[in-house]
């Protein structure tokens, strides 16, 4: 394994830890010393790492003293690959229904650009992306891979710069809440059908409307999921 492979998966190995709450904030990472012999790595590749992790918001390197797990406010959650350790560690019902608020904040905003702004391809995209939808109802794994490229679709479709930058934690958000919400899908699907067809229609009232709608439900459903299956942890 080259060097760089070493440090990321080195990355990986402790954010995940961190995110699943299996090293708390406020407590310290093991030794270098310690993570050299549990890793196999050398010095170097785990103060590169500690270094990837203080960029991430996760950890404050600290001399003499060692490197300090930060609280959570000053994680960065819109990190891709954080989104990823948190799901990978079994991510929190509390952490489910902040990704579903973020999610209200901008894709009504973002589908009443793309009904003003997309191109014909674009629609017809999106509109593809729907009826793959209707599709794959009996066919979870192609359902929520249709369900993405709708909603990614849609973000694309702003041509705004800001918002275009956003795709990537946007779908490691979409990764994480998705498999939580595949028994809301069938029940949802008339809803996406109503985005589908104001973008079409070049309607942003009606898509923003529609969207609000959608993720509405989405967040309802997630609400009444039992929290046990989930680690129990909160935001902040």
């Amino acid at each position: 394994m080259t060097k760089p492979n070493r440090t990321m998966a080195l990355v990986e190995a402790l954010g995940v830890r961190i995110a699943s709450g299996q090293i708390a904030p406020g407590s310290y990472l093991p030794s270098e010393t310690e993570l050299e012999h549990e890793f196999g790595v050398s010095r170097t590749v785990v103060r590169e790492a500690a270094k990837i992790l203080s960029a991430k918001g996760l950890v404050t390197v600290r001399q003499r003293t060692g490197t300090r797990v930060e609280p959570r406010e000053k994680w960065q959650w819109l990190d891709a690959e954080l989104i990823g350790w948190l799901s990978n560690g079994r991510i929190s019902h509390a952490e489910l229904l902040a990704f579903a608020e973020v999610r209200e904040i901008v894709e009504p905003g973002a589908v009443a650009l793309a009904a003003l702004r997309a191109s014909t391809a674009e629609r017809e995209t999106i509109m593809g992306a729907y009826r793959r939808m209707e599709e794959s109802q009996d066919d979870p794994v192609a359902a929520v891979a249709a369900d993405k490229e709708f909603h990614l679709s849609i973000l694309a479709a702003t041509h705004n710069p800001v918002l275009q930058s956003l795709r990537q934690p946007i779908e490691s958000i979409l990764d994480a809440v998705f498999p939580h919400t595949v028994g809301a899908f069938s029940f949802n699907l008339e809803n996406h059908h109503a985005v589908a067809h104001a973008i079409m229609a070049k309607d942003a009232v009606a898509a923003r409307a529609a969207m609000e709608i959608l993720l509405r439900e989405t967040t309802r459903f997630l609400e009444s999921l039992p929290k046990s299956p989930m680690k129990d942890a909160t935001i902040g």
